[in-house]
């Protein structure tokens, strides 16, 4: 696999985003017509929206579909996804507050054989979900912001759980807050945003036996010559635990990314979205 290849999971209709699913079904066809297409991942929606997916499609569509709360929804999301032409590509599933490692993981079997990303729980259920992962072939899914400034983990947060998922051999997707590149501070909101090549970059460290220390310094980096420079080294194989994130607009990062020198320029001279 390529370092790029389907690393943009398509969640436009997710905040700061809110594309309404009339135009962000049409908008995903367009990303896949385009040069930056092997660079786009499954269209990301909620599982009410899968009611209102059928009259909007003409043929088949990559999904991945999220379960906010919880196991519960799952039987409802296979029946509804069932009666679509869709091929589910993951299931992300959150834990609800209290729920148990067990509880949780022995709801998940209406799942099949769709690969499930468990949404893992910022407390101390944390260690034994990772390891549960690590058991039952899961994967995990690390929010790493949103919508208010508590929900953004701090780079020894993330640090941490980036190096336990890499260290139980779980692989992992990410979602929200990842707006940008390279770690910056959000000009309207003052909150303090991980980049998406920061984190890719952890990953590859963590992968080669970094510390706390070490992933905190990546994940904190802001000089964006150098995390290009770090990220231009690392090969395929860090998507082996790093699968893909969340974005509201696909353009944005392909843009970044040719900002960066990291693909190439006419990538980002296609407007996708919007052509």
């Amino acid at each position: 696999m390529s370092v790029f290849a389907g690393l943009l999971d398509d969640a436009a209709v997710f905040p700061p985003g809110l594309k309404p699913l009339p135009e962000a079904v049409p908008a995903h066809a367009r990303h896949l017509r385009s040069r930056y297409a092997d660079m786009v991942g499954p269209l990301v929606l909620a599982a009410p929206a899968l009611d209102g997916l059928g009259a909007l499609l003409d043929g088949p569509l990559d999904l991945a579909v999220t379960a906010p709360a919880g196991p519960a929804q799952l039987p409802g999301m296979m029946t509804a996804a069932a009666g679509l032409p869709v091929r589910l590509q993951g299931l992300e599933v959150a834990a609800p507050e209290g729920m148990s490692a067990a509880e949780f993981f022995g709801a998940l079997a209406p799942a099949g054989e769709v690969p499930v990303f468990v949404e893992i729980p910022r407390d101390e259920r944390r260690a034994e979900f990772i390891a549960t992962c690590a058991e039952t072939g899961r994967q995990a899914k690390f929010r790493t912001g949103g919508v208010r400034a508590d929900l953004y983990p701090d780079e020894a947060e993330l640090a941490a759980a980036i190096r336990a998922v890499v260290a139980a051999g779980v692989p992992f997707k990410a979602t929200a807050g990842l707006h940008h590149a390279i770690r910056n501070t959000d000009p309207e909101t003052g909150f303090e945003q991980h980049g998406f090549l920061n984190l890719l970059l952890a990953t590859a460290a963590a992968m080669s036996g970094a510390g706390d220390a070490e992933l905190v310094a990546v994940l904190a980096e802001r000089d964006g010559g150098k995390i290009a420079a770090g990220v231009s080294t690392v090969d395929g194989s860090v998507r082996e635990r790093f699968r893909s994130f969340g974005t509201c607009s696909v353009n944005e990062p392909v843009t970044e990314l040719a900002a960066l020198g990291l693909v190439p320029a006419e990538l980002a001279e296609e407007e996708g979205e919007t052509a």
